[in-house]
């Protein structure tokens, strides 16, 4: 048995060790803390890299940056962090793509219906024009700390959907926060239900809504796949995913650090898509031993549904990019596809 004072010299050495391993802040300088809320629910893959990334930050800025983070939608949908973060009550949050293009609208482009057929297509666009959309961010008051995704989207019903036709027979839910799937909804003659994310599996519960959107990991985690008994196999869209932080806060934070932040969560954005391109194919397997029945469109009917999408990009209020940031995406995706 060790002596009472061998313990409290042990206890000592480990204290001391910690603090020689964790720089101390200049002396009278307090940390920032920036506040940071996501829709993804605690315990999720998008939650456990978010903290990774915010320790792994505040170890290596030797505490003087510090995240509080904010899970679940407890600071409301996109819509809402969106608006805290311009009134200073919020400093960052993770968004997907039709959030961060209320930010940008150029970052729009990416969300066009069909645009990408495989995630290397994606990642090859993204890659090249990701400075000129962190450019616009920040131009616009916002700095980005990195990309991921969410993935391709997926019509789930509860309610068989595998043409256009019982497409606009169904209630069908349109995201409040995504003009370009209420332009295409209405090209194709579908009256939408709006409602938030958050509202969605009650109106699923209820009946307000058959047919929902979402990569399937997001299905799984908000839930809505306890509900869903159809899943149309068709991918939509792509939905990128970005941490972005207030410039006024992140400028609080010194130089050196913001690049160790920067450093630090795009490292563990990338290793998070990595993630969740393993959990959608994992959802898939999950919903069909749920018992969701995967319905397979014919050719003609995606054709129908990808002539009605180009019909509404033609209009202006059908999205928010301009027609060069449009060629650009269209050229870049031309170059992977020719091998260049």
């Amino acid at each position: 048995m060790r002596c009472p004072a061998c313990q409290v010299s042990a206890i000592v050495l480990m204290l001391l060790i910690s603090t020689l391993l964790t720089p101390p802040l200049a002396s009278g300088q307090a940390p920032v803390v920036l506040k940071l809320a996501t829709l993804a629910p605690d315990g999720s893959a998008w939650m456990q890299v978010l903290k990774a990334a915010a320790d792994e930050a505040q170890q290596k800025t030797g505490n003087a940056v510090q995240f509080k983070i904010y899970p679940g939608g407890v600071m409301g949908d996109e819509r809402d962090m969106i608006r805290k973060m311009h009134i200073g009550q919020l400093h960052a949050a993770m968004l997907s793509s039709a959030s961060l293009a209320s930010l940008f609208p150029e970052i729009d482009v990416l969300q066009i219906p069909f645009l990408f057929t495989s995630y290397p297509e994606a990642d090859f666009v993204v890659d090249k024009m990701g400075d000129g959309f962190k450019n616009g961010l920040v131009k616009n008051g916002y700095v980005a700390l990195g990309w991921s995704e969410a993935g391709f989207v997926y019509l789930m019903s509860t309610v068989p959907v595998d043409t256009i036709e019982q497409l606009r027979k169904a209630k069908v839910w349109i995201w409040s926060d995504s003009p370009m799937a209420k332009a295409i909804f209405s090209e194709a003659g579908v009256i939408g239900v709006p409602l938030s994310i958050s509202d969605v599996l009650v109106g699923l519960q209820t009946g307000l809504v058959e047919v929902v959107y979402a990569p399937p990991s997001v299905a799984i985690a908000l839930q809505w796949f306890t509900r869903i008994k159809y899943l149309t196999d068709a991918p939509l869209n792509y939905m990128l995913g970005g941490l972005v932080v207030k410039k006024d806060a992140f400028d609080k934070v010194s130089p050196p650090h913001q690049a160790v932040v920067q450093a630090v969560f795009q490292h563990h954005m990338t290793r998070l898509k990595e993630i969740i391109r393993s959990e959608n194919q994992e959802a898939l397997s999950v919903m069909q031993k749920q018992g969701v029945k995967v319905l397979a469109p014919g050719k003609p009917t995606i054709a129908e549904f990808k002539a009605i999408s180009e019909k509404a990009m033609q209009k202006e209020d059908g999205h928010k990019f301009s027609p060069k940031t449009q060629e650009q995406a269209f050229t870049w995706l031309k170059a992977y596809t020719e091998g260049k």
